[in-house]
C-alpha cells in the first residue's frame, strides 16, 4: 500500500454501480450495465489512482450473474495493477468467517481482492482466522470501527464494560486493539490491518485518537466521506492527524457522476488535490 500511496497518491474510487448510475450512464439495470460500468472504472483509473473499492451488493443484488460480472470487473482491476478493495462488511466467526477469507483474499479464488471491509460486531477477536489469513497472504483488511450513518453512534459510542478496553468507547477500542495489533510487527510503514473511520465525524467523538501517530506500522485508515458526502480533501489533516499519510481518501458519486465521457478527466483531479493535501 505504501508503494501505491507513492506512485499514485491516496485517492480510491469506489466502484457503485447504482441503479440510477446506470441509467445516467446510458446503460441499463442489469448484471451486463454493471459489468461495463465497473470495467469502465477501473479503465479510467488505470495509470492515475491506485485503489478501487468495488461495493459488492450492487453486483450480488444480479444474483449469480452479478457475480460473474464482478468477477470480471476485478480480473480487469488485478490486470490493470490496481489495489482492490472489496467493501464486503463481512463479519461472523469460527470456520465461517474463515470461509469468506477463502473466498475473498484466497489466492487464485475468482473473487481475489486485496483486502476486505469486515464487521467486528462479535469482537475483534472472532475475525482471527481471516486476520491469519490476510497476515500469510500479503492482504489487509478494515475493520467497521467509526462509520458515517447516524444509526451507529449508540452502538460505536458505547462504553466497553469487560475486558482489557473497560472504558473505551467501542470505536476507540476497535482502532486501540488494530494499532496494537499492527505495532506486533514494526517492519513495514503501514500495517496490513486497518480500520473504517468516516471523514464526516467528529472522530474524538468516538474515542478515537489521532494527533499522534508511530513512525512504523501506521494503522491504515478507509475513509468515506468525501466528496458528495461533503468531506474536503484539503480538510485532511485536521481531519485525521497525525494519520492523515495513511487515510485512504474515498470518493464514489462524486467522481462517478461524471460520467463515462468525464470520468477519466475527474480522477485526474482529485488524484492531484489528494497528493497537495498530503503535501
Amino acid at each position: 500500500m505504501d508503494a501505491v500511496f507513492t506512485a499514485r497518491g491516496q485517492l480510491c474510487v469506489g466502484i457503485d454501480p447504482h441503479a440510477w448510475l446506470l441509467t445516467d450512464w446510458g446503460l441499463p439495470d442489469s448484471a451486463s450495465g454493471a459489468e461495463s460500468f465497473g470495467r469502465t472504472v477501473v479503465e479510467a483509473c488505470a495509470g492515475q489512482a491506485g485503489i478501487v473499492k468495488p461495493q459488492v451488493a450492487f453486483y450480488e443484488r444480479f444474483g449469480s450473474a452479478g457475480y460473474a460480472a464482478l468477477e470480471r470487473v476485478l480480473a480487469d482491476a488485478r490486470a490493470a495493477g490496481l489495489i482492490v478493495i472489496a467493501d464486503v462488511k463481512r463479519g461472523d466467526l469460527g470456520t465461517s468467517v474463515e470461509a469468506y477469507g477463502q473466498a475473498w483474499l484466497g489466492i487464485g479464488s475468482p473473487l481475489e481482492v486485496d483486502a476486505i471491509t469486515v464487521n467486528a460486531y462479535m469482537g475483534v477477536g472472532s475475525l482471527a482466522s481471516v486476520i491469519a489469513q490476510a497476515d500469510r497472504d500479503g492482504k489487509g483488511l478494515f475493520l467497521l470501527a467509526a462509520t458515517s450513518n447516524p444509526e451507529a453512534e449508540a452502538i460505536q459510542q458505547a462504553v466497553v464494560a469487560g475486558g482489557g478496553q473497560v472504558g473505551l468507547m467501542v470505536a476507540g477500542a476497535i482502532f486501540e486493539d488494530v494499532a496494537a495489533r499492527n505495532a506486533q510487527d514494526p517492519t513495514h510503514a503501514l500495517g496490513s490491518l486497518g480500520v473504517v473511520l468516516g471523514a464526516t465525524l467528529d472522530l474524538a467523538g468516538f474515542g478515537v485518537d489521532l494527533a499522534v501517530a508511530p513512525a512504523r506500522s501506521l494503522t491504515p485508515i478507509l475513509a468515506p466521506g468525501f466528496g458528495h458526502q461533503g468531506a474536503r480533501v484539503s480538510d485532511l489533516r485536521n481531519l485525521y492527524g497525525g494519520y492523515a499519510q495513511s487515510v485512504i481518501v474515498s470518493e464514489s458519486r462524486s467522481v462517478l457522476s461524471a460520467g463515462p465521457r468525464r470520468i477519466s478527466e475527474t480522477i485526474a483531479r482529485r488524484v492531484l488535490e489528494a497528493g497537495a493535501a498530503r503535501g
